[in-house]
Order: structure tokens, then sequence, then C-alpha cells
């Protein structure tokens, strides 16, 4: 345990117990202790080998849990940590946000918090067992605003459902509000607008109203349907920040005010100096498009929304008598047999056991066909059942089910920050400060040049209303959000923000061929017997392959099937990843495999290498059999080249992508199917182990931003490799998972579709960064210079964060390009 003098009594340390991974001896404590003692900031440390925790007292001031985290991940160990995330109500635009996460990451054993202002949103990562929900809820409560915290046992689609309810009810609030301050401020702007000369026409002729009149009018807006500003500013700089609410509340009590002190000193004399009906509508128009803000940033979440509808709340379980029982989906258990009637969702994964019928996966897969199933074929919780009656055995429930992964994949990619939001995110923090400080200029420059207190305070005013961090806030992640949805509907999955940056700069692809530009279903289609008969040599080459998930087995054991032969049983078996197999059938040796397998145990095969070489030719992959003396046969097996994949190649290169497939085929098979497919290169010969390393190649001598296209655990290394690694939907898990983008069903053309989403999404931040900046550079000079009232420097202000968001809603309007097949 560290014992170095501390420079603060102990009593005034905070204290954190992590759960510690990674630790495998007595060793390891000491070394975990000796560096977190001497980690600044830290007191004391004690690592406990036994029960796997770290004890730490430190000084908050000195270090923080993230920092602490850090020290142990430098030591080689890592820090278990959990995940909460949460709804936050009553932030305004992105300073709120960062006001936010400040105070999360202040939170003791919390590692990181990411705070979302258009999702309305907390990701927390925090120290497992050193914190809780409803701490996390109190510090959000502490800074000003609220968080939504669901009880985990209620049902996710129940409390999805009364969210929506309440989310509506919040916007009809909203209208309500809307609709009193326009009442109220309409008066005030038909007499402003009887004073126009372009205008008095439509309302017949100019009139004053009584002053009194108008204090009755604004006070209302002002202190009651505006009281919102004033609670915001408040809690803002409490906590030492600035916001949007912050200048409302300025520029709209500084014409209020004055307008109020000239009523009080100067009386009915006062009428037609006084400013009311511009504090009045600054209001009602900030309020205008804050509705409209809120309706618009409920677009850019239909995506999770639709996937949430999906989800069924009853599934019909059978008992052991087979008799249906209605139950909640959250009570179906792995194994357990539900029926789907024609016309209902799928409620859980499985596996079809008895019927047929066609399911509607559309909104899970971007397929728009209907898809044709039968028994033993896997189903998707949430698709719509055709005419068909199936029933299914559950295999996949709950938080691990294709749908709920969908949807967690999407949350992820819609809550992160792009690098450019963080940008944004720092200006946001010194925006309003220097907005101030430019109204006091405004104030005081107007006043020096000889013009009268009225005339400096209406541009101040304006130069406070007219500037608004809001639309910065929003530029970034409304674009996401609505461009990875775009793409969730068409059934291309984004992983996070990075892989989304990434994917729009990508101009190399790397291939894989089986399964991903080939169907994946190889066929025997020829074979050479060289000793023995025909059927003995496909049954002991099918004998040899039992039990193997390699897709040129299963073209063995399928013809074997086919023509009704007995396999026999195999010992000693050895699977040689990239050559192939030996294995014992009846004592007697065996290998099975390519060239390089038969040249390492010294088998001659020259007498087979020009029908060897005319198979390769045609694209055919040729495995020999041999024994431990010569070789016994040669087969000849095909795997046809997807429909789509020559149409994906041909989009990727008008796209400027350079392609490049690698195979473990021989050379001349992969130079064949890449000639059928219309790739840049193809490589042949190339084992998964090496796969990786050309990925890792094609990134540092070539410098491209390399995406790799695949489906199977030989894939993972190389998907992790790759600046984005892509998986296809029908692959494994483990390539899934390993991969940035998912393409949700077996089409190569939703490559080039994906990379055209991401630039598309960028090129919308761009649009709506430029405008968001353009505007405020603008309009804030222009407003300073006198050359804006306040109602229409308002206007302006309110109507710019809708313009952004409503400039990301295009991209619902986004659909992937699919060549069509030849």
């Amino acid at each position: 345990m560290n014992t170095a003098t501390p420079t603060m009594p102990i009593k005034d340390l905070d204290q954190l117990s992590l759960p510690i991974e990674g630790m495998t001896c007595g060793a390891c404590a000491v070394r975990l202790e000796k560096a977190l003692g001497n980690a600044a900031g830290i007191r004391e440390a004690a690592v406990n080998f036994a029960t796997e925790t770290a004890d730490v007292r430190y000084a908050s001031t000195d270090i923080g849990t993230s920092d602490i985290a850090t020290a142990v991940s430098n030591a080689g160990f890592s820090v278990g940590e959990r995940r909460y995330s949460f709804q936050i109500d009553g932030m305004t635009c992105s300073a709120c946000s960062l006001r936010v996460e400040k105070a999360l990451r202040k939170v003791p054993g919390v590692i990181a918090a990411d705070v979302n202002v258009a999702l309305e949103r907390a990701d927390v990562t925090a120290v497992a067992n050193a914190t809780d929900l409803e701490a996390l809820a109190a510090t959000v409560s502490d800074a000003g605003y609220s968080a939504r915290i669901e009880d985990p046992a209620v049902d996710a689609q129940r409390a999805a459902e009364a969210q929506r309810k309440a989310d509506m009810a919040a916007l009809s609030r909203e209208r309500t509000l809307l609709a009193v301050a326009a009442l109220l401020t309409l008066p005030l702007v038909a007499q402003m607008t009887s004073h126009m000369p372009v205008l008095s026409g439509l309302v017949g002729h100019s009139f004053m109203l009584p002053p009194w009149i108008e204090v009755l009018l604004a006070t209302p807006v002002q202190f009651v349907l505006g009281a919102r500003f004033y609670r915001g500013a408040f809690n803002a700089l409490r906590n030492g920040a600035g916001n949007m609410d912050v200048l409302v509340a300025m520029g709209t009590t500084a014409a209020y005010g004055y307008s109020l002190f000239l009523l009080l000193t100067l009386g009915d004399a006062a009428r037609g100096m006084l400013y009311f009906e511009a504090s009045a509508v600054i209001i009602t128009l900030v309020l205008l498009g804050k509705y409209m803000e809120s309706r618009a940033k409920r677009g850019t979440t239909a995506a999770i929304q639709q996937l949430m509808d999906l989800r069924p709340g009853t599934a019909k379980r059978l008992d052991a008598s087979g008799r249906e029982q209605e139950v909640p989906v959250a009570q179906v258990l792995t194994g357990d047999r539900v029926r789907v009637r024609p016309g209902e969702r799928i409620p859980v994964d499985g596996i079809v056991i008895d019927g047929t019928s066609e399911l509607d996966e559309s909104l899970l897969t971007g397929e728009s066909l209907p898809v044709s199933k039968a028994s033993g074929d896997p189903v998707t919780g949430g698709a719509i059942n055709g005419n068909g009656l199936l029933t299914i055995e559950a295999s996949t429930v709950g938080a691990d089910s294709t749908l709920a992964r969908i949807i967690r994949l999407v949350e992820n990619a819609q809550s992160g920050k792009a690098p450019v939001q963080r940008l944004v995110d720092r200006i946001s923090q010194i925006f309003v400060p220097a907005v101030v400080v430019i109204a006091a200029i405004t104030f005081g420059g107007w006043l020096v040049s000889g013009n009268t207190f009225e005339t400096a305070l209406i541009a101040a005013v304006s130069v406070l209303v007219i500037a608004c961090p809001c639309a910065l806030g929003l530029a970034t992640p409304t674009a996401i959000m609505t461009g990875t949805g775009a793409a969730a509907r068409a059934g291309i999955l984004i992983k996070d923000i990075t892989t989304l940056e990434r994917a729009h700069r990508m101009d190399a692809v790397v291939l894989d061929k089986t399964g991903t530009l080939t169907l994946g279903q190889p066929k025997l289609v020829d074979s050479l017997v060289l000793s023995g008969g025909k059927d003995e040599i496909l049954r002991l080459a099918a004998s040899l392959q039992q039990g193997s998930e390699h897709p040129l087995a299963h073209a063995m054991l399928d013809a074997a099937r086919a023509q009704d032969l007995e396999l026999a049983p195999v010992s000693s078996f050895q699977s040689l990843t990239g050559h192939g197999i030996t294995g014992e059938v009846a004592g007697r040796k065996f290998l099975l495999g390519n060239a390089k397998l038969l040249h390492d145990h010294h088998i001659e095969i020259a007498a087979t290498d020009d029908l060897a070489g005319a198979w390769e030719q045609q694209g055919r992959t040729v495995v020999w059999l041999a024994d431990e003396s010569a070789v016994l046969g040669l087969f000849a097996i095909q795997d046809p080249l997807r429909d789509e994949a020559i149409a994906a190649v041909r989009r990727l290169r008008t796209m400027g992508v350079k392609t490049i497939m690698l195979s473990g085929d021989a050379p001349a098979v992969a130079d064949e199917i890449g000639r059928q497919a219309g790739v840049d290169e193809a490589h042949g010969g190339v084992l998964p182990d090496e796969k990786a390393a050309r990925v890792t190649a094609l990134r540092s001598e070539s410098q491209y931003v390399v995406g790799m296209l695949g489906d199977g655990i030989n894939d993972a290394p190389a998907l992790a490799a790759a600046d984005v690694g892509i998986a296809m939907g029908t692959g494994t898990d483990i390539a899934m998972e390993t991969a940035g983008i998912t393409l949700m069903r077996a089409d190569p053309r939703l490559l080039p579709a994906a990379i055209t989403a991401s630039r598309a999404t960028f090129r919308k931040i761009k649009q709506n960064l430029f405008w968001a900046f353009i505007y405020n550079v603008i309009g804030i000079p222009l407003a300073a210079a006198g050359l804006l009232s306040p109602a229409i420097a308002g206007a302006a202000m309110a109507l710019s964060s809708v313009s952004v968001v409503s400039n990301s809603l295009l991209l619902r309007r986004w659909r992937p390009t699919l060549d069509p097949i030849e």
C-alpha cells in the first residue's frame, strides 16, 4: 500500500473501490498497487488479488475516476464497468448538454459521460457498483434538469408507449403555450404593423394601444410563458455557464424593463415610446421555434421508433400438451415453442419447426419482397407473417435478439459525437459570453457615437436575441440521427460515429470471395478417380469432412447424401487451416485438401496438373484426395458468383473506390472469379491469418482508407484490421460484432449504398454547420449595426434551429441506389 505522506487529511479524500479484471497472480496485484500509488492525486491504494478489487483514496481536485481507470489500463489491467442510459428533460441547446456532462463526470465512479441534446439522452460509463441511476438522476437535478429513469421491471414496450404519450402531451403543452403567447402578442404586433407604411393596409389605419393595455398583454408573456427562459438562465449561471436562455432572458428583460421604466416615469406620455411588443414578439417567436424544433427532432428519431414498434407485446406459447397460452414476450425462453398466425408479427428469433409461409422483413433488412420460410429455416422477431401458420422454436430472446441488437446499434450510432461536434462544443462554451461582450460593446458604441439610449439599447437587444448556439449544437447530431436512421431502414446498420466518419472517406475495399462475392453454396460439379471406384472415393472424402463447417465440406457431404452413401467413422482428425484436413478411416490415413497439402507430404500430383489447371481456369476449386503414398482422386467444386456482385463492384468503381478480392483459393480460381466480378485486383492463396496483414499493408503503404467486406469467422481479424469492417448479415455473430457496418441481407450492392449514406450524412453536416456559422457571422454584425429590429432578430434566431433540423430531415428521403442485376 502506498504510504506516502498525504498533502491533505485522509478524511477529506474520496474513496473508490474498483473491480479489477486481468490479474492472474499476487505479483499482478503488487504491480497494480505500485502503479496506482505512483499516480498523481492518489494518496492510498490497496489491491486485493483474492477479491480482485482495488481500494483507492484520492484527491478529486487532482485526479478523476477516468484518470484512475487510465492508470489501471496503463498498468495492463482493466476496470469493471457498467453503462447507464436515461432521458433528460429541460435542455435547450448544446451548452446545456455540456453542463450536464460536466456535472455527471464529477460523480465519484463515473468514467465517462456523453449527453446528446438532440436525443435528450445521457450515456454514462461508470465503475461497476460505484454509483447508480438514482445518484446520477440527483446530479442531473442539481444541474437544473430532470432525468427520466425507467423502472427496469416495466415492460419495454409499455414504457416506450408511455414515453411516447408523455412526449405527445409535452408537445401539446408547448402548442398550447405558443397559442396563448400568440393571442396575447397579436394586438401588440397589429399596433406595430399599423405604423409601417408597407403593412398599415392590413389593419386599415394606424392606432396606439393604451400603455396599461400593453403592460397587461406583455407581462404574462414575459414572466409566465417566458418563465422557462428565466429558469434555464438561472440554472446555467448558477453552474458558471451560459446558454440560449441567458441571451433571450437578457434581451427581452432589457426591452421590457426599459419600457416599464418609461411608463412609470412618464406615464401616458410614454405612449409610442415603449417596446413591450419587442419583448413579447421575441418570446413568442422563440416559443414557435422551439415547438417547430421539437416536432422536427421527433422526426429524426423515427427510425428507432419504427424499430421499437416492431416488438410484439405478447406471444402464443405452446405448453407440453400443445395448447396455446398468450404470455408476455419477456416470459418466452430459449427452447419454448410459439405459434404465429397469419398477419401476426414473429415474437422472437427462432427456427421454423412446422408450417410454411412468407415473411415481410422489410423494416428489418430493407428487403421489399416477401421471404419464403419452411421447416428448418431461421426467422427474426419483428417480421410480419404472411398467409401461413407457423410453429417456431425460440432460439434467441430478450436483449440478445436480432431486433434488440439492431436497436442498440442504431442507438449507439446516433448517440455518439463526431470529431467536428467536439470542436463545435468548445465553440459553444465561449459563444454566449462572447455575444454578451459584443452586445455590451454595441450598446457602448452607439452611446459614444452620440445616439440615444433607446437606439443603443435596441441594437444591443437585437444582438442578444439574434445570436443562438442552438443551430450550432443541432447541426451535427440531427444529421447523424437522420442519416443512420435512413441507412437502418435500408438494411445498413452503422455501429458508431467513428465508423460513419471513416466510411465517407473510404476509397478502397477488400472483398472476401466465398459467401461474399459468391453465394457461399459450393457444389461438387466434377471429379476424377485415379484409384478405386467413384462412389468409394466420394464416400471417403465425405467421411473425412464430417463435422466440418467449411463450405467445401458441405458440398461433398451434400453430394454423398444425394447418392445415399454410408459414411465411415473418422479418427485422428486434424484440420490444417488454409491447406485441408487429415484423418484415418478404417485404420488408413488420408489427406484431403489443396496442392500445398500434398506437396508438404511429398505426394506427387504432376499427372493431374493439366486437368486441375483447366478446372481452375473455369473458376472451380480443386480438392485432392490421397493416402500416404499417392493421389486417389480429385474433385472440382464450384461456388457461383452472386447475381448482385457484378453490379456492386461496378458501382464501387464509378464511385472511385478501388476493389481488391482476397481468397484462400488457388490464384487461377481467384483470377477467374475476380474477372467475372470485375474487381481491380484479385489475389488467391491468401491464408486467413494473412488477410489482416494484407489489409494493414494496404492502409499503411498506399494511404488508403480501407473497408473490408466479409461474412465468416475467418474474416474477423481482417474486419478488425480495416478502417471500416463490413459484415454481411447472413454471416456469423463474431463477424458482425467485429464489424463497424452490418449489411442485414446478403446483397453486396448494400456496400456502395453504405458509403453513399455516410457521404450524404457528412455532406448534410457540412451544410448545417455552414448555415449555422454563416447565420451568426452575418446576423450579429447586422444587428450591431442597427439594421435589424429585435422582432426580426428574434424571428431569425427562432428559425435558425428549425432550418438546420429541417435540412437534416431531408436525409429521410435517402434511398439506396441498387443497380439492376444483369
